[in-house]
């Protein structure tokens, strides 16, 4: 099946279960065509009909409750309900059960395509290797939060610079265009159920934001309160595109709510999964880390094997799962993470030249 056919299969088979925004969907359809890493982000389901054909050696690894969709600007910080900044995987929107290495191969070949778009300086091969040596040793220690305070100065620093700054995220957010008409009760529901008492007043605002979830409704609400700005967003979900790529069969629950619950994570008390909405509180250092906002003096290295250790952190939420994954690390070959990143690199850059072609 050839990508222009696959991604309208898919998209009919997503506007079955929520009403997708045009305009959206065609910027979405335009940024696929800039790089092999931005189609990357936008195609997980494509990944799904991919990977397990072209890792099959891969695909028969143990199980866990895995992120699915992971890469290398899937990682952002939140607030714990200690009120301490966190750093972590921040979307589970297609979270579904799966071999660990899905995960790893997908963050390596998102880092060997970030690095072919001038997005990181870490050549492949030290990616993989430090993605690799970050993961196992978040497993040999039982995975531990990252908590930016004095035990992480130098991912703080990384995560705080001056380009997240506070006034040009607030001043962003009321540029947002006004939502015309009505919006879901649910959506609403979903907002109110977060904002810090009951009756407050709040403008209802469309986000374009990601790759992945380009297209699907998302409503941020924007309030004043005591004496600050604060807003909150509601984006619709759906079931992990591996029900689609399975032709439906398998569980096709929401599995978001699960991998919080479950994960090593000190978590954020303002995520939550309301009547098939994703609600969150937004805020400058409540969000997504794309690579443009790091620094230019970054240690990537360091970097790649925090994601390694934190994508340990995800996998050990699922039961009596740290030793056998130690024990089918331990059985593979040193350097199968990047013979599998080298595969899927080729495949999907394949397909992104066959997009731009279409």
């Amino acid at each position: 099946m050839k990508i222009d056919r696959a991604n309208q299969r898919y998209e009919h088979w997503l506007v079955q279960r929520m009403p997708l925004v045009p305009k959206d969907l065609r910027l979405k359809h335009a940024l696929m065509k800039r790089d092999g890493f931005s189609f990357l982000r936008a195609t997980f389901y494509r990944w799904m009909q991919r990977w397990p054909v072209v890792c099959a050696d891969l695909a028969t690894a143990p199980v866990v409750l895995a992120v699915g969709d992971l890469h290398v600007e899937n990682f952002g910080t939140w607030r714990d309900q200690e009120g301490r900044l966190i750093w972590g995987i921040n979307d589970f929107d297609e979270a579904y059960k799966l071999p660990y290495t899905n995960d790893l191969v997908r963050l390596a070949v998102s880092a060997k395509l970030a690095f072919e778009a001038d997005q990181l300086a870490l050549k492949p091969r030290d990616a993989c290797d430090a993605i690799l040596t970050g993961y196992m040793e978040g497993l040999r220690l039982g995975g531990e939060p990252f908590v930016l305070s004095e035990r992480h100065p130098w991912l703080r620093d990384i995560a705080t610079n001056s380009l997240r700054d506070p006034v040009r995220f607030w001043r962003n957010m009321q540029a947002l265009p006004l939502v015309k008409g009505a919006i879901p009760q649910s959506a609403r529901k979903a907002l109110q159920q977060l904002m810090p008492e009951p009756g407050l007043s709040y403008r209802v605002r469309h986000r374009v934001s990601g790759l992945g979830s380009l297209g699907r409704p998302r409503y941020v609400a924007l309030a004043e309160w005591q004496g600050g700005a604060i807003a909150r967003e509601a984006k619709a979900m759906a079931p992990s595109a591996c029900v689609w790529a399975r032709d439906g069969e398998g569980e096709s629950t929401i599995l978001y709510q699960s991998m919080l619950d479950h994960a090593v994570r000190s978590r954020d008390p303002f995520v939550q999964i309301q009547g098939g909405w994703l609600a969150r509180r937004l805020s400058p250092y409540c969000s997504r880390i794309a690579l443009a906002s790091l620094p230019k003096k970054r240690d990537e290295n360091r970097l790649l094997y925090a994601m390694g250790w934190e994508t340990a952190n995800v996998h050990l939420g699922s039961q009596n799962i740290r030793r056998v994954l130690r024990r089918d690390l331990a059985n593979r070959k040193a350097k199968w993470l990047r013979v599998a990143t080298k595969a899927m690199t080729n495949v999907t850059m394949s397909d992104w030249k066959d997009w731009v072609r279409g």
